[in-house]
């Protein structure tokens, strides 16, 4: 019976979709979290009469056939990288993207990464690094005896030092944007890599033409709706009972056939 199958093909996919939902509720307040979604794709259909088909040796046609389909599979779980909130932290060194872009961090292998999580400090000698310590790129050193920092919305990094009035620029800060945002390799630590799906990075001032402005003393929070996330799990816990339901029929409906007596 094909039913037992197909209705197998849905419990798989809402399984998935509720690891996808459990992901995002798990991550509520990870920094400059993007949600996720589960899409599906309809599965090969089994032909027992084909539309379109001479149903007679008049030229007559079958003009819908039979089509009984197999179920269900997963097309894509999707990134969704909408801004999420702005959420004021009074740290000069927690910095938010507001728009499009991303930070590029210095990995120890050499590689660059990239993060929306701007939740930075500075290490023992004084430069810009993210909370495990990669070096955000292009590297920007604090002086010692900096008494204050002023990042501006254009990425400048400015330091005011006793005995002067005026402060100094120490570093200018970049952010890099790509085609195919939903396309970036996910690496865990809220770090993403180029991937082919991607595109190739562009890097360029923040507050230009296409690029995000910066925020100094603010962190940007996830995207994910706790309403949204609480409704998508209840719909799915409800079509994955569905589909055990449809098993349970099915088993009953062989077992039927199986107990019949001529």
């Amino acid at each position: 019976m094909r039913a037992l199958n197909t209705a197998a093909t849905g419990m798989l996919a809402q399984q998935l979709n509720v690891e996808v939902i459990s992901n995002n509720i798990a991550n509520m307040n990870t920094t400059a979290f993007k949600r996720q979604r589960a899409e599906f794709q309809d599965l090969l259909y089994q032909s027992v009469e084909r539309q379109g088909a001479d149903s007679s040796d008049a030229g007559t046609i079958v003009p819908t056939g039979v089509q009984v389909g197999l179920g269900v599979k997963a097309g894509s779980v999707y990134r969704i990288t909408e801004q999420g909130n702005l959420a004021q932290t009074g740290n000069r060194y927690d910095l938010a993207i507001s728009g499009k872009g991303y930070f590029r961090v210095q990995l120890p292998s050499g590689e660059d990464a990239y993060t929306r999580a701007g939740n930075f400090a500075v290490n023992g000698d004084g430069t810009l690094v993210t909370e495990d310590g990669y070096t955000v790129a292009p590297s920007i050193t604090i002086p010692q005896d900096a008494t204050d920092v002023i990042i501006n919305a254009q990425g400048q990094v400015q330091a005011v030092t006793p005995g002067n009035t005026a402060p100094s620029t120490v570093g200018q800060l970049e952010v890099v944007t790509f085609f195919n945002e939903g396309g970036l390799d996910p690496q865990g630590g809220n770090l993403f890599l180029e991937s082919a799906a991607s595109g190739t990075a562009t890097s360029g001032t923040p507050g230009a033409a296409g690029f995000g402005s910066i925020s100094q003393g603010f962190i940007e929070t996830s995207n994910v709706n706790a309403v949204q996330e609480i409704t998508s799990l209840i719909q799915a816990q409800r079509a994955y009972e569905m589909n055990s339901k449809v098993i349970t029929a099915s088993d009953e409906m062989l077992s039927t056939s199986a107990n019949l007596r001529r």
